[in-house]
């Protein structure tokens, strides 16, 4: 499995809210973003993302903008325009034209597309944690035709539709991550960089497959064929912590994912990363994450 698979595991859009705007200069359109992330594209005559705290950054048709939530941002055809519409005041409803469509002309020049993953879980927290809070993919100057679909599809009001949106939009966030960690700026997690190790490599995947198995280092270091010390300083060295401090690390990383799911309980969970006891798992989990696992199932399944 190679390092980006691993990252994507688990990601699904569950009810993504997707909507799309037309408009022609002057134009700016005000988003808070919610959700734990938000996708943005402009096709036609571009525009800009202006996210709050940072600085503005120009979207060509095709690129790809990533916005990690919560936080509000502008798209815009000039950083000085002031917002004509905001998505978070009920009388944005007075600019709606048909099925998640909006517009600030009737024919505009830019059409701008935004999707959210609103649901918890859908996205991973080791996913957003590898990401900064903005993400700009530049558009490889190829055919784009998952962006093709969603300008065609997003407006439209049909049986299946919104698993198709879903899968489209899925679809989008994995070409554009593809694109994003191939880049220089990318700055992911140690343990991205060290799956591609021939040594630290094989370890990783054993307890990425398998967060519940009881592994030893002995194990490990056998899945790379060294002995339990070369494995033990070469593991540290590329991840930061020892082998079994980030087994404990990635079982709780497991655990959170799992304890957003509306069917889950704490003993599930416990069971599905290793804890036959429930006792050591909440000590586990509160001293990794900082909260209870009962507190941040709440929190979850509220979000």
């Amino acid at each position: 499995m190679d390092a980006l698979t691993d990252l994507l595991r688990g990601v699904r859009a569950q009810g993504a809210q997707l909507c799309r705007s037309f408009a022609s200069p002057p134009w700016s359109l005000r988003f808070t973003a919610d959700a734990p992330l938000t996708l943005v594209m402009i096709a036609g005559a571009g525009g800009w993302l202006v996210v709050d705290g940072h600085e503005p950054v120009w979207l060509r048709e095709g690129d790809v903008g990533l916005v990690r939530g919560p936080i509000a941002f502008t798209l815009a055809d000039d950083p000085a325009t002031p917002p004509q519409l905001d998505t978070a005041d009920a009388d944005c409803d007075q600019w709606q034209l048909g099925t998640r469509t909006y517009g600030l002309a009737d024919d505009g020049e830019s059409v701008v597309i935004t999707g959210c993953y609103e649901v918890v879980g859908s996205v991973s927290d080791r996913l957003l944690n590898a990401l900064p809070q903005v993400v700009v993919v530049p558009n490889p100057d190829e055919p784009c035709p998952v962006l093709d679909l969603l300008k065609a599809e997003v407006g439209r009001d049909r049986p299946g539709q919104d698993t198709l949106l879903d899968r489209a939009l899925d679809l989008m966030l994995v070409a554009a991550l593809r694109e994003w960690f191939e880049r220089p700026e990318a700055n992911p997690p140690a343990w991205y960089a060290a799956l591609g190790d021939p040594v630290v490599g094989p370890a990783l995947r054993a307890i990425h497959d398998d967060p519940a198995r009881a592994w030893t280092v002995s194990e490990l270091a056998a899945k790379a064929n060294v002995s339990r010390a070369a494995l033990a300083r070469r593991f540290t060295a590329a991840v930061g912590v020892p082998p079994l401090t980030y087994l404990t690390q990635w079982r709780m990383t497991v655990a959170a994912d799992l304890l957003a799911r509306p069917d889950a309980t704490v003993g599930s969970v416990a069971r599905a990363v290793g804890y036959t006891d429930g006792f050591a798992f909440s000590t586990a989990f509160k001293r990794v994450r900082g909260v209870r696992p009962s507190d941040h199932r709440v929190v979850a399944l509220r979000a």
